[in-house]
């Protein structure tokens, strides 16, 4: 539900969504609880979305909730939001919106944490999995939020931690496009069936296997499910790559990490000088699964001094939730004149976002 001026007066939506849950016994997300702000598209597509994902977001909570009890274990469930703090998990239950970005935000929040405890209180962080990479700016040891960030072709305007997201993972895969250019990405093989390498039925040549072919991954460090096999990553370069560029099939696998290289570079350059902040003066924290394998050639093409790959590359999403402070966020649009503002009024607004604030965190122990 969301009504044209529900951010000045929320009366009416209240009353719409008591009607509907008399009526029809369903989940409601209004607006004027979701964004009470100005600017009715931003407002209504937040609130759509977040009506969209309550559902899944019920049923999913709700299983991991009981599933955890059964266990024995007698915490609360914690769920990281999009704006890098952590909230209960009934929160994300009720406002889903809140948590779009909360994977990419954990792994930025990890990174500013090791950062910190390295002496890098600013530093580029860049999380590359399997399928995409998430790179984002961290200025005085604090992520950099948002409320202008985009999930897809989508402006949601609740807060988040500014993440910007490229094609680019150790699963993309490497094709020809018509005009007989390199391509990585943005498709990716997935982890089923994955990478050639991981000998699971895969046949287009991906990342990880141009650092398979090239000797940067040890075939011993695999899975011991998994059955490298180097002849079918050499065939599978050369028929989807090498052969078509007539090119070598190491010089093939080579320019599949520069083409990746070269989209991660873009994204890098888009949270950091497209920004007003020099690369120089920056470090850079690589993690995620492929991160790390990237993160020199990386760091020299923007001349940054530093590079950081945690002990625990893989798994920094987690520490990154682990070390969040629970956070939530509080606003409103109040449109008038600038002469008939009152400070008492404003007053008044910040008095009643601390008062329903402490009575959260109250609430959350």
């Amino acid at each position: 539900v969301c009504l044209l001026f529900a951010f000045e007066n929320d009366a009416h939506e209240r009353r719409v969504k008591e009607i509907v849950q008399d009526e029809l016994a369903l989940p409601v997300s209004v607006s004027s609880e979701v964004l009470p702000e100005i600017r009715e598209y931003e407002r209504t597509l937040a609130t759509a979305m977040d009506a969209a994902l309550r559902p899944v977001m019920e049923s999913y909570l709700g299983a991991l909730e009981r599933d955890i009890a059964d266990l024995g274990v007698p915490a609360d469930v914690q769920v990281m939001g999009s704006n890098g703090g952590s909230m209960a998990a009934t929160t994300a239950r009720e406002r889903p919106v809140r948590t779009l970005l909360s994977g990419p935000a954990a792994g930025v929040q990890g990174a500013a944490h090791i950062a910190a405890n390295a002496g890098m209180r600013d530093a580029i962080t860049m999380d590359m999995g399997g399928t995409s990479c998430d790179v984002s700016l961290v200025t005085g040891g604090q992520p950099v939020a948002s409320s202008e960030v985009s999930v897809g072709p989508y402006p949601v305007s609740t807060p988040m931690v500014d993440v910007h997201t490229v094609g680019a993972g150790g699963g993309s895969v490497a094709w020809i496009d018509e005009g007989g250019a390199l391509r990585v990405g943005p498709r990716s093989t997935g982890a089923d069936p994955g990478p050639i390498c991981y000998g699971r039925g895969g046949t287009e040549p991906t990342v990880t296997d141009a650092h398979f072919l090239l000797g940067r991954l040890r075939p011993t460090s695999f899975d011991a499910d998994l059955s490298p096999d180097r002849d079918a990553v050499r065939s599978g370069i050369a028929r989807h790559v090498a052969d078509p560029l007539g090119m070598g099939v190491e010089e093939a696998a080579a320019g599949i990490l520069k083409v990746a290289n070269a989209n991660t570079e873009r994204a890098l350059r888009v949270v950091s000088v497209e920004r007003g902040h020099d690369p120089r003066d920056l470090g850079l924290v690589a993690f995620g699964g492929a991160g790390p394998l990237h993160a020199a050639e990386l760091a020299a093409a923007l001349d940054v001094p530093r590079v950081l790959v945690p002990r625990a590359a893989g798994a920094l999403s987690a520490l990154g939730l682990l070390a969040s402070d629970v956070v939530y966020d509080y606003g409103v649009s109040r449109v008038r004149a600038w002469n008939s503002i009152d400070p008492g009024t404003i007053e008044e607004t910040f008095r009643e976002f601390e008062t329903e604030g402490r009575d959260r965190l109250a609430e959350e122990g």
